[in-house]
């Protein structure tokens, strides 16, 4: 029997995890179908209730929702209830509802094991604080870096986070303007959404050390501008968000049905559709 997944969102027609966990049941034998939903800003309860009296399995949960989720789950992973944020809703045979949060998890292994990127014992700058960071802060401090600074437009917002941060051997909140003069960092991570727009976030100049990686959290079919900046800037490793958005859909699809697929493979094809797309 066909078992039925979905991602709600508000917008959500670009999404592409319908395609991503289409390759996944491929790949491994499983028999689910998976759709996008667009569901009204004030009626994302009702839609869940809706989508599981319908008989549905799960939801991924994506912009504006993943705070909503976490409200209507019954039961929380420690990573979700360590941000207030859902992007994964398991039902339960009983009609409850479970929430996790994948989002720190497809970050590290987009960054450790997909492009060798080490977080043990180097200094990592994060940049922003809204829901994208937060989501990730709890596993980045768990990956044990000497120094993890988050840098925000608005400080108290990023000291807010600090909490999100105990297994980190040290860390610390800022301003952009107080990151002039700081010493390098292995590892700067953009988790604005600046790049959506075509600007860079207020960053001075020196931010890399030799040998550094930049990362963007958004991705595109083109280098975002933080990449281009990055690049200028002298980082070694410059990449953006596209493993990270199929690592997280390949750990959501792990929690509803047991098995892990084969990420690489599908990162390849969604970046090569992607390139295709732009006529390159």
């Amino acid at each position: 029997m066909t078992d039925h997944y979905a991602v709600f969102g508000n917008p959500v027609a670009h999404s592409r995890s319908p395609w991503i966990h289409a390759r996944f049941a491929e790949q491994t034998g499983e028999d689910i179908v998976y759709t996008r939903r667009e569901v009204p800003v004030d009626g994302f309860a009702e839609a869940v209730e809706q989508f599981q009296d319908e008989g549905g399995r799960g939801l991924n949960v994506t912009v504006p929702f993943k705070e909503e989720a976490w409200d209507v789950a019954d039961s929380h992973s420690p990573r979700a209830d360590a941000c207030g944020a859902v992007n994964t809703l398991l039902f339960r045979s009983d009609g409850g509802r479970h929430g996790d949060n994948t989002d720190g998890e497809g970050l590290i292994r987009d960054l450790r094991d997909n492009h060798g990127v080490a977080l043990r014992g180097r200094r990592i700058l994060v940049v922003g604080a809204g829901g994208a960071v937060r989501g990730v802060l709890q596993l980045l401090a768990a990956e044990h870096p000497a120094m993890l600074v988050i840098a925000n437009r608005t400080v108290s917002r990023a000291e807010g986070l600090l909490r999100l941060c105990p297994e980190a051997h040290d860390s610390a909140a800022c301003g952009f303007d107080e990151l002039a003069g700081a010493t390098p960092f292995d590892v700067v991570i953009n988790g604005t959404s600046t790049g959506l727009s075509g600007s860079v976030p207020p960053l001075p100049d020196g931010l890399f050390a030799a040998g550094a990686a930049a990362y963007d959290m958004v991705y595109g079919a083109e280098p975002t501008p933080f990449m281009q900046w990055a690049g200028n800037q002298g980082a070694a490793t410059v990449v953006d968000g596209l493993g990270m958005l199929v690592e997280q859909a390949a750990e959501s699809f792990r929690l509803w049905r047991g098995v892990a697929p084969d990420t690489r493979p599908v990162i390849r094809e969604l970046r090569r559709a992607m390139d295709e797309s732009t006529g390159e």
